[in-house]
């Protein structure tokens, strides 16, 4: 196989996972607290290539050889954190995060982080007085204690800026904690598990990847983080991408031509 196919092939493996990492976006467009996915690229290894020595003329000002190359490689898939805007939707279980954190939550796989923030109160089936924060898919959240976020039956949420939670009922307000915001010091150490859901990637310790928010985040009740993902820079970029795999795919149904014609000579 020649070094055209080769750079060809390898081109077009990172080129198709760029269009999946472009995909996943539109298709988490409306997903609420959905972070952008961003793939990074780099070249894969390369070699000087030698020329003849009657290439080596009198005032040439260029070394007597090529860097030949072999395509570029995906090499990491990190998500970017930019702030979502911010709708209104006046549901009192409903939060948007305004800065840098994530809300904590519980998943049957184990501790997991959301920018997601619209919660509803589910009941407890076992105690019908208890009712617990749940995400939309069903995972409890969890407060600043690492533990679940119990609701007495028909109180309703007040939450301050800073996540301090109160049940309030007839018979008056009943602190429930605060939730565990978590601010990513190495977003890169974390990993999208399903839509705007993440969790840390293997190897990674929780000290070394999160710390606890102070004043860098603030939550808003009563209103929900849009994606950050923006419809038409996605769609220019995907015209982008697919020009570029027509181009490989030429090159390599190019080098295919000629090594067919290369093999058919006859002396």
């Amino acid at each position: 196989m020649n070094n055209s196919m080769i750079s060809a092939m390898v081109s077009m493996n990172g080129i198709q996972k760029r269009l999946d990492v472009i995909s996943n976006n539109i298709a988490n467009l409306d997903n609420t607290g959905y972070k952008r996915q961003e793939a990074s690229f780099e070249d894969t290894l390369t070699r000087v290539k030698q020329q003849i020595s009657k290439m080596d003329l009198p005032g040439r000002a260029t070394p007597l050889g090529f860097d030949m190359g072999f395509g570029s490689r995906v090499t990491s898939i990190t998500s970017n954190f930019a702030q979502g805007s911010i709708k209104e939707t006046d549901n009192p279980t409903d939060f948007a995060i305004e800065g840098n954190a994530l809300f904590a939550v519980l998943t049957p796989e184990g501790k997991a982080y959301t920018r997601g923030g619209d919660f509803s109160i589910q009941p407890d089936p076992n105690d019908p007085e208890s009712s617990y924060l749940v995400t939309k898919q069903g995972h409890y959240v969890l407060n600043a204690g690492g533990d679940r976020i119990a609701v007495p039956s028909g109180a309703k949420l007040q939450v301050d800026p800073r996540g301090n939670i109160s049940a309030v009922t007839e018979a008056g307000a009943t602190a429930l904690g605060r939730f565990q915001l978590k601010t990513p010091l190495r977003p890169d150490a974390l990993e999208s598990v399903d839509g705007n859901l993440y969790a840390l990637a293997a190897g990674a310790i929780e000290d070394n990847v999160l710390e606890d928010t102070t004043n860098q985040a603030s939550l808003r009740q009563g209103a929900l983080e849009s994606s950050n993902v923006n419809m038409a820079d996605e769609m220019a970029e995907m015209m982008q991408v697919q020009r570029a795999y027509q181009l490989a795919a030429r090159a390599l149904t190019s080098s295919e031509t000629m090594m067919g014609l290369a093999n058919n000579l006859r002396g």
